[in-house]
Formats: C-alpha cells, structure tokens, sequence
C-alpha cells in the first residue's frame, strides 16, 4: 500500500492511499460473498446466486461500497501508524478510483491529536488552606439533627404562619371549569417552602383549621404545563388541619433517644469530629486539583475545536444521566431554567477547553515518565467499579472486555498516575 500525507494545517492532514489491484480484487470477490450469503434471489440458495445476478439485482455499486467497508478501515489504521497520527474524530473519506481492475485510491482528511507543549509540572507550588470547623457550624449540624427528629402535631385553634403546615383539600378551576390534575386531599403544604404557584402559600396565611377559602393565583408564563402557563386560576381550598414542628430540646435525654452518645458534649464532640474530616478530605481534594491545574496552566497547546465539541457532548450526556437518576431529563430542565441547548452548549465550552487540556498534558506526562498500567492496576481499578456497582468483580471486567473498555479503563489509570507525579511533588505554601 502506499500513503502520501498533506498537512493542511496544524491539525488537518488528508492521507491520500493506493492499494494495490490484487487486494481490491480479493476485497470485492469477499463482498460478493458476504451479499450472496444475505440477499433471498427466487431459483437460487442463499450463496450460491452467481456474481452477475447478484449485481444485476443489487447493481455493482453496492458490490464496491461493501468492498470497500472491508478494505478501507484496516488500510486507514495502517496508514494512521505508517505517518504516526493519533485521530480524534471519524476520518472524512473521499473515493479517488475504485474499480475492479485497477487499485483502490481514497482520501482520508484526518483531525490529528495536537502536541502540546509541556511546563514545568514538578515541584509546583501550590497554596494549602486550611481545615478548620467554627461552633456556628457544628450547632448548624445539630440543629439539623433537631429537625430530622422534629415531630409533627396539631396546633389547635392556631391561626397558620409560615413554617406551618397546611394540611388542605383543594380543587383548582380554570374559566369555571376544573381542571386536570388541579386537586388534592389532606395535602401537607408547608408554608413558605415555595412548593406550590407563586402567592398560593400567601393567601392561606391568617387562616384556620375548618376554613375555606378561595385562592386566586396566575400560573408563570414558564409553567412546565404549557395549557396552564399564563392563565389565571382559582382553588378552592379547605384546610382540614394546621400542624407544626415541635422540635426536641437539645439535652442529654434527646441525645440518648437518638444515637450511642449519652451527653450533649459527646454529641458534639463527633459532630465536631466529623465536620472537621469532611474539611482535611475537601482540603485535599482542593489541592489536588489545584496543583493539575497548576500544570495546565504551564503547559501550551492549539486544541481542535472538534475535541472541544466532543467533550462538551460528553458533559451533556453525563448531565442527562444525572437528572434521569433524580427524576428529570433534559428537555424538562431546559424548560425550567429557560434555557436552550445553543446556550448550555457556550456554557461549557472554557470547562470543557480545560478539561481537553488536562488530558492531552496528563497523556503527555504519562509518555515523558514511562509510566504504565500492570494488570493489577486494571484489577485494582475494577474492584473500585465493581464495589460502586456492588456487583462480581469477575463479572464487571467480563462486561469491560465484551464492551472493548479496557483500553480507555488503561487510559484513565494512566492518567491518574501522571496526576499523581504532579500532586506528590507539589511544595505547599
């Protein structure tokens, strides 16, 4: 085979390839094969349809396009090593001459991973701030405690305020008319928490147990609803009981009631202890990072816009899956926030600039320090997966290995370690 390269510019290169006759003629007589194995013909097995009726059914054109399928893709990674280009995106392919009697030649305009010009990464030094717990946020951690053990009781005869809850029967109308999904019974609304229409909450202030009222509301012109957004509404409503939080006192007898501690100090003592743990570990996280991003910053590079749009991609997706996992998706947060796909997209693009950034220069450190992944390192980072997943260690390398991962799971091991490199050397301020 023979390749012949034109850099168009820092990034683009067409690969030009020529593959000789004798393997064009085998790669078309393999895809006559594969078709005939396929196609139903009426008076022939599936197989043995002789060449010309295949094409005369078919038309030669659909012989040569899955020739081609067979011989392009190893001929292109061939030719990717032969000129030691490293892709990032699915080549553009252009066919120069493809017939049975002669060679093959074909284009392949090709977006090659950038060289990036490596900074200083050792030695960097980074400011460590430091992990400290005050009292205010250890009694806000114990309040919170209070609250979760709050009980809820009837307040008789008291006149609802905020914090309270309302617990009411209601129907909305629209016009006269009721309608869906406008209506509850023995609903718990607490009061101020913002769950319900803008000014619904407000006009129940003042109210009591066996009230009825109607509330008069406009639902936003951004309404998830889109026959209720904008439209002037009224709910019936009766409240059936107002009920509030009666929180325990903090002492020794609540601190008994809920745990192993049996005074307030030891109560708080492991807060205290606990807070201060979340603050080294966010510390250290925050070191961390900072000292990656020290070296990104030291390091030079000209990034294809397509590696930014591809991560940028993945950002989003990675997005979705999250608010899938919480109940949402996509196009519903889009709404909610009033948002497009266009202005996210801009949203992320210095995040993901870095990101791309981090990577090529990790990659780079990984190259400058030898650094490699032994099967115990892909062992190891397999039992992490397969803890999150709480599944067969076994059996989540099985589905890395069936889904061709390991060498993208190698990739980010390695990454870790050129990280690593960085963040051990770092000299703290």
């Amino acid at each position: 085979m023979k390749v012949t390269a034109e850099k168009l510019d820092a990034h683009k290169t067409v690969l030009e390839l020529e593959i000789p006759q004798p393997e064009v003629a085998k790669a078309i007589n393999k895809a006559y094969q594969r078709l005939a194995g396929k196609v139903n013909i009426p008076g022939f097995r599936k197989g043995k349809v002789p060449r010309k009726v295949l094409e005369m059914r078919l038309g030669k054109d659909a012989l040569l396009d899955e020739a081609f399928d067979i011989i392009a893709p190893q001929a292109y990674i061939e030719a990717l090593k032969e000129q030691n280009i490293e892709p990032v995106a699915r080549p553009d392919l252009e066919v120069v001459t493809f017939t049975e009697d002669q060679p093959l030649v074909f284009k392949a305009t090709v977006i090659a991973k950038p060289e990036i010009t490596v900074g200083e990464y050792k030695g960097l030094k980074v400011e460590k701030p430091s992990a400290e717990v005050d009292e205010a946020e250890v009694d806000k951690q114990i309040d919170v405690l209070r609250n979760r053990h709050a009980k809820m009781v009837v307040a008789e005869n008291a006149v609802i305020a905020k914090g309270d809850f309302a617990i009411i029967d209601f129907e909305g109308f629209m016009d006269g008319e009721a309608f869906e999904g406008g209506g509850g019974k023995g609903y718990p609304l607490e009061i101020g928490a913002g769950a319900f229409i803008p000014g619904f909450e407000d006009q129940l202030i003042g109210a009591k147990a066996g009230d009825e009222l109607d509330v008069n509301v406009t639902f936003p012109e951004d309404y998830h609803a889109k026959p209720l957004a904008g439209k002037a509404a009224v709910f019936k409503v009766k409240v059936t009981d107002v009920k509030r939080k009666e929180i325990p006192d903090l002492d020794d007898e609540f601190v008994k009631d809920i745990g192993e501690f049996n005074t307030v100090e030891e109560l708080k003592a492991d807060v205290r202890n606990n807070l201060l743990k979340a603050a080294e570990d966010k510390v250290e996280r925050t070191l961390r990072a900072n000292a990656v991003q020290a070296a990104v910053d030291n390091a030079t590079v000209d990034i294809p816009e397509v590696m930014v749009e591809s991560q940028i991609d993945h950002m989003i997706q990675d997005m979705d899956i999250r608010l899938q996992n919480s109940g949402m998706n996509l196009n519903r947060y889009l709404e909610f926030t009033n948002t497009t796909m266009e202005t996210m997209r801009e949203n992320y693009q210095e995040a993901a600039k870095n990101s791309v950034k981090t990577e090529l220069l990790l990659d780079a450190i990984v190259k400058a320090e030898g650094l490699e992944a032994s099967v115990e390192d892909l062992d190891a980072e397999i039992a992490i997966m397969a803890a999150a997943y709480q599944a067969p260690a076994e059996e989540v390398k099985r589905i890395i290995i069936q889904e061709g991962r390991i060498e993208s799971l190698t990739k980010s091991i390695l990454r870790k370690k050129a990280a690593e490199v960085v963040i051990n050397s770092v000299v703290t301020e």
